[in-house]
């Protein structure tokens, strides 16, 4: 696995990149205050498919933004930026986390003939989350479980997540998301999203952790019922980070829908 680099709207953004040329091409994008390492376990077991996970903007090793450069658009552009500068306009799959969830779906409504599935972790139709906590978070501490400890103080009940979006400086371990500002992606993300959601048609795949406390099951099922080409699968023991809490089921339901959507492409040629 390797790190690489493109630009998009004049920020420079990062990915990690799983190195399986000439196999089927999966995007995944994380969740608000993670980063692509996200999604590195998928990463390595996935040798039948050519997988990147990027750093969406102000966050892991992307560039940070100025305030008001965090709009759904921009979120937007970057996917198409990096759909356009490394793989030459080739339609994809793309596999998002939360925001990038939001990302994902919001990027098909758009742009449905680059997207051949979307696989939704923990994202809904409606969000209505509050990160106004964000600019609060400590700059640095002696030790990792020290930061950790600090997002405790904050109402954070697991810091697990987050730290796997921190890095050890001279100065001490710090987050290398763009705190100041997060609090607007996550104000920018609420609304109604129906309208996006329902949008594209695109085989889909929302994945749901039955002790979430962003989004009910009832709304999950309603997302299914109303998109077509669209099934959701209930993980019993996780939360919102489905793949942190389950990873091996995980990995083995994206595997699962992934050989789904090839033996459904290669039926209809």
């Amino acid at each position: 696995m390797i790190r690489k680099y493109f630009t998009s709207q004049y920020l420079t953004l990062s990915y990690l990149d799983n190195e399986q040329e000439g196999k089927p091409v999966l995007i995944c994008l994380h969740g608000l205050f993670g980063s692509a390492r996200y999604f590195a376990g998928l990463m390595e077991q996935l040798t039948d498919w050519h997988v990147y996970s990027i750093d969406q903007r102000g966050h892991g090793w992307s560039g940070h933004a100025s305030a008001g450069q965090y709009d759904r658009e921009e979120f937007v552009e970057d996917i198409a930026a990096f759909i356009q500068q490394v793989l030459n306009n080739e339609p994809v799959i793309i596999l998002g986390h939360s925001l990038g969830g939001f990302n994902a779906y919001q990027f098909a409504s758009k742009y449905g003939h680059l997207v051949k599935g979307l696989i939704i972790e923990e994202a809904s139709a409606i969000e209505k989350e509050d990160a106004s906590f964000a600019p609060h978070i400590i700059d640095h501490a002696l030790t990792l479980k020290e930061l950790g400890d600090s997002l405790i103080q904050l109402g954070i009940q697991s810091a697990g997540y987050f730290l796997e979006s921190a890095v050890e400086t001279e100065a001490g371990w710090r987050f290398r998301f763009d705190k100041n500002h997060l609090d607007e992606v996550q104000m920018k993300l609420n609304g109604n999203w129906w309208d996006d959601f329902l949008h594209s048609s695109c085989p889909a795949l929302l994945v749901h952790g039955k002790l979430s406390w962003v989004i009910s099951q009832e709304h999950i099922e309603e997302m299914a019922a109303k998109r077509k080409n669209t099934k959701y699968v209930v993980f019993d023991q996780s939360s919102h980070a489905v793949l942190m809490d389950e990873p091996q089921k995980y990995i083995d339901t994206v595997k699962s829908f992934l050989d789904e959507l090839i033996s459904a492409t290669e039926a209809g040629n």
